[in-house]
């Protein structure tokens, strides 16, 4: 919406009511820019959020619209550590939904179909987690949507925006988004993976929103990794929808990449906004609202920006805390054995005596380690 400010100045330039040398000229041409439009999403997501925070608290308590927490017998010792949470106001996740989408709108591009794909992505999964939060609270218990709806419902997301993605976006000077790119190749590995290409991005949506989920089960984790992986991608974003340093570094061009950062500096901002509210101790969660789309958020913008793979690296807590699951569900299936003390491994850490502030921070540490590396495989073509 705001880049028609620098449409209508090119309008006023043509009927000639304003010069090149012009105050107003100069102004508005500022909007052409997409590090000042993504600087703009950043800021205007972050006060969207510190704006609407309060009274979304307000209103959630006044609805008792608190958080379920599983019982002793469900979860033993962690019941000791995570108890006195109950009743805490959730489905905050529709702040960060809000604003990345109101932000989005506002300084994106409307022409772009990446933009509205990962608007689909992200509201499509934002639904069913409220769906899935709804249900949790008015059985008042921590079961929700059945885990087939559940992933009926990821999956068809999923292929919907995968098909948009591999056949609605229009390939760029030769780089389509059906190929795939790897770490440390400057050539596609497949220059046309077909329909193929709908199957990855499918399993990647799917992944990376369920990773997500469950990684938020401590204050402010989520939000924090989701942030450093936002702005990962945003860096991204920004080098793949430039011609110039795309082609310094060696990475696919795509010139609708270029509104990228602006959709993952949106998300960044919705996520410090959030952290406001849900650091520790949290005055509201997430949810699935929020966790859900925060990953097919995630998700959509790597494929967008062909580094769809980097993102087992950047989004390397997110990986531990998916994998922790698995690994644990093999193990107890397989030899009647746990690897871990409880799954996702910040409950392991937790009940090995960390304080749950420790075990946040050190998270988020990690989280912007694996950001830092995934971003360093820039230069390494």
């Amino acid at each position: 919406m705001i880049y028609w400010l620098y449409e209508f100045r090119n309008w006023l330039e043509a009927a000639d009511w304003i010069s090149a040398d012009s105050a107003l000229y100069k102004l508005l041409n500022i909007f052409r820019y997409h590090t000042f439009r993504s600087g703009g999403a950043f800021v205007t997501a972050f006060v969207l959020s510190l704006l609407y925070g309060e009274r979304l608290i307000r209103k959630l308590i006044s609805l008792k619209i608190g958080q379920p927490i599983r019982t002793a017998e469900e979860v033993g010792r962690l019941y000791e550590l995570q108890g006195k949470k109950a009743g805490t106001p959730t489905m905050g996740g529709i702040l960060i939904l809000g604003a990345i989408v109101v932000t989005t709108l506002i300084w994106a591009k409307w022409d772009n179909i990446m933009v509205w794909t990962i608007l689909f992505t992200t509201v499509g999964l934002g639904a069913l987690g409220f769906w899935d939060d709804y249900l949790k609270i008015s059985k008042k218990n921590s079961k929700g949507v059945s885990a087939r709806t559940k992933l009926v419902w990821q999956t068809s997301v999923a292929v919907l925006a995968g098909l948009l993605m591999a056949y609605a976006v229009p390939p760029d000077e030769g780089v389509t988004l059906r190929a795939l790119y790897v770490p440390f190749f400057k050539e596609a590995l497949i220059t046309d993976m077909g329909i193929f290409s709908v199957l990855l991005f499918t399993l990647i949506i799917v992944g990376s929103s369920n990773a997500v989920n469950l990684t938020d089960g401590l204050d402010g984790l989520a939000t924090g990794c989701s942030l450093t992986t936002a702005l990962a991608y945003a860096g991204f974003g920004y080098v793949c929808g430039n011609a110039k340093y795309s082609d310094y570094l060696g990475v696919a061009h795509h010139t609708m990449a270029n509104e990228l950062p602006i959709v993952a500096m949106a998300l960044a901002g919705a996520c410090v906004g959030f952290l406001w509210f849900n650091a520790h101790p949290a005055r509201m969660f997430m949810g699935d609202t929020g966790s859900l789309a925060l990953g097919g958020c995630i998700a959509t913008l790597a494929i967008g920006c062909k580094q769809e793979i980097v993102l087992a690296l950047v989004g390397g807590v997110f990986v531990m805390e998916a994998m922790s699951v698995i690994i644990q569900v093999f193990s107890f299936k397989t030899r009647g054995k746990r690897v871990f003390r409880m799954s996702p491994i910040h409950h392991h850490f937790e009940l090995g005596g960390w304080h749950e502030n420790q075990v946040i921070v050190r998270f988020w540490a990690l989280s912007l380690f694996f950001a830092l590396l995934g971003l360093a495989t820039l230069k390494l073509r």
